[in-house]
């Protein structure tokens, strides 16, 4: 971090002594990362200036970190030429992701500037649905026939590697396009030239179609290790492939989703400071209503067992110590078993192996937790009635076993219903427990201390 802001500090001085030659070479000799954030610090009409002094290979690769406001920009202040620089040094899948943000007249002015054989596969690429596997694939990829020797392989890639956007793995086919193999480059570059390739693929592929789900893709990236995976069609002929960039940055938008979700949010694309504060308190005031209307099951809870705390007052000071203890135990079991799923690693059959075990985990957590607050009712409160510590002790330990199961449950029966199992967290799970925690909490009172 400190070399990086030493070099960003050295190429604002150049800037400001108008040293572009020098910054010029600077920056077409560092990492297109580094220079797209280094471009987004500056002032839009500097921004301009500096992405102009790049080479058109680096300004391509720079041009596809770069924000979305960044991007439109640029692309709206550059002529015609400089944008078909752009793009034919781009890679496809990159410019469809920029496309898929643009307004209108960008996209306009982008295809208008393409080849027609590159205006197909862009138009193709933004039929496919949003977020599926279709919409984040490439079409530079390295394919080879299976009657192919391993010589004629070899000059195909030397050929075409250069343009493509990964050559580790290549894909081999048919006649007809269909998939009928994959071929690691280390197993092609160690084999005799003359032997075929059909001897040398690994017949058992692992694809996604078009249309799956980007998630899908995600979890057998996670699962393989992939570097990169095929895409096919509805006839098992190869498409494209789905390269592991693209898949970090599918990660990191389920990741923001989920967590938009369980902080009980609507989703967003935009960055916080770059969203506007009506937007994010309509993204806000669903929910907020969702769970304010949800909440009144606890006053209408209390008012339905008002005589047992007339009765009893002092009864009323620990509700908010069992429902907040109740709504944390929910909450720990809701975040593992969502991200559990969200990993592969539990799934909807499993619902009784995980409810067991969470029952068990909340038995032993509640029993500790009872017992450690009946010891610290009896030391710091002792003029307390016995009974009254002990409905609190009681009812602590069965709300913790409660939550601990409804936690858990409550995800995987979303997810059985065709629902983003991250809604059962956070708020919500808190305040299905809390309606719980007081109805336990009453029957408990009336059993120990009203009998």
């Amino acid at each position: 971090m400190e070399h990086w802001n030493e070099t960003t500090a050295l190429w604002q001085d150049y800037l400001k002594q108008g040293a572009y030659l020098a910054l010029r070479n600077a920056l077409n000799e560092q990492n297109p990362a580094d220079v797209a954030e280094f471009l987004e610090e500056l002032p839009a009409e500097k921004q301009l200036f500096l992405f102009r002094l790049l080479t058109k290979d680096i300004a391509a690769e720079a041009f596809s970190y770069l924000d979305n406001d960044t991007q439109e920009m640029l692309f709206t202040s550059i002529t015609d030429s400089e944008v078909r620089n752009i793009v034919d040094n781009m890679y496809l899948d990159d410019t469809v992701d920029f496309l898929e943000e643009a307004p209108a007249n960008l996209v306009n002015k982008v295809l208008r500037n393409t080849d027609s054989e590159t205006r197909q596969l862009i138009n193709r690429f933004l039929y496919y649905p949003e977020n599926s596997a279709g919409s984040l694939m490439t079409v530079e990829y390295v394919y080879l026939y299976e009657e192919m020797t391993a010589k004629r392989a070899m000059e195909i890639i030397r050929h075409t590697g250069l343009d493509k956007e990964t050559i580790y793995t290549c894909y081999v086919i048919d006649d007809k396009k269909h998939l009928v193999g994959v071929l690691p480059l280390r197993t092609l570059l160690l084999a005799d030239e003359t032997v075929l390739i059909d001897t040398l693929m690994e017949e058992d592929v692992i694809s996604v179609a078009t249309l799956d789900d980007q998630e899908e893709a995600a979890h057998l990236f996670r699962k393989y290790n992939f570097m990169a995976l095929p895409v096919v069609d509805g006839e098992n002929r190869l498409v494209g492939i789905i390269t592991v960039d693209d898949i970090v940055d599918v990660i990191d938008e389920e990741t923001t989703e989920d967590m938009e979700k369980m902080a009980a949010l609507l989703p967003s694309d935009e960055e916080y400071l770059k969203t506007p504060v009506v937007k994010l308190a309509k993204n806000r005031i669903v929910w907020l209503c969702i769970l304010m209307v949800s909440g009144t099951l606890s006053s209408f809870i209390i008012g339905m067992y008002q005589s047992i705390l007339d009765e009893v007052v002092v009864l009323s000071t620990f509700i908010p110590i069992l429902t907040g203890t109740g709504g944390n135990a929910g909450s720990q079991a809701s975040a593992m078993i969502i991200r559990g799923m969200a990993l592969g690693e539990v799934r909807p059959r499993d619902i009784f192996r995980v409810l067991g075990k969470e029952v068990q985990v909340g038995l032993i957590c509640g029993a500790l937790l009872a017992a450690l607050n009946f010891c610290k009712q009896t030391i710091f409160s002792p003029s307390t009635d016995i009974m009254v510590d002990l409905t609190v002790s009681v009812s602590m330990g069965l709300v913790v076993v409660v939550a601990k199961a409804m936690g858990c449950m409550l995800p995987i029966l979303a997810k059985v219903c065709r629902l983003d199992p991250a809604i059962m967290a956070g708020p919500l799970i808190t305040t299905v427990v809390d309606a719980v925690a007081l109805l336990i909490f009453f029957h408990v009172a009336q059993w120990l201390v009203l009998a």
